[in-house]
């Protein structure tokens, strides 16, 4: 189809088409009452979703940062570690108590310890997030489990 023919055709299907289309409802009534409604009410109808959004928003955000705040599993990981020590250092008490020690004083070495490891808890009471406080308290529960094991089994008695 050429230029000329198109304008044509175009001249021609406007022309024989009617100059106004109807639509299969009656839309007016329905665009009177959104034009007469007064804004007020369509205000308050959404400030009502919006103070229920913001309260959400802020039971969130309150939420967020007591949990933020609030280090329970610090406080649960102290608990956890002494259990297992303590387990792990009545078990090898229980394994030796027949074998004798190769020293006398270790069960002073080990009350030592145990004093060291009273002091670093009362200090991670004050300070429940305090990671060179929680590695010591490491270190000195390795170190009592150690001297059980070197006092009762030492490496050159073994081949």
């Amino acid at each position: 189809m050429s230029k000329q023919n198109f304008e044509q055709f175009l001249t021609l299907s406007l022309n024989e088409t009617e100059s106004e289309l109807t639509p299969e409802k009656d839309l007016w009534p329905g665009i009177e009452r959104a034009i007469a409604k007064p804004k007020n009410e369509i205000k308050a109808k959404n400030s009502g979703w919006n103070k229920l959004a913001a309260i959400a928003a802020c039971t969130v955000a309150a939420l967020l940062t007591v949990q933020l705040l609030v280090k329970t599993p610090q406080n649960n990981s102290v608990v956890a570690m002494s259990d297992f020590f303590t387990k792990q250092k009545q078990s090898l008490l229980v394994q030796y108590q027949d074998s004798p020690a190769v020293t006398d004083n270790w069960q002073q070495q080990l009350r030592e310890l145990e004093q060291a490891e009273s002091a670093i808890k009362q200090a991670l009471e004050n300070e429940p997030n305090n990671s060179a406080l929680l590695s010591m308290l490491a270190q000195v529960y390795q170190q009592q489990l150690d001297l059980i094991n070197k006092v009762h089994a030492p490496k050159w008695q073994s081949i």
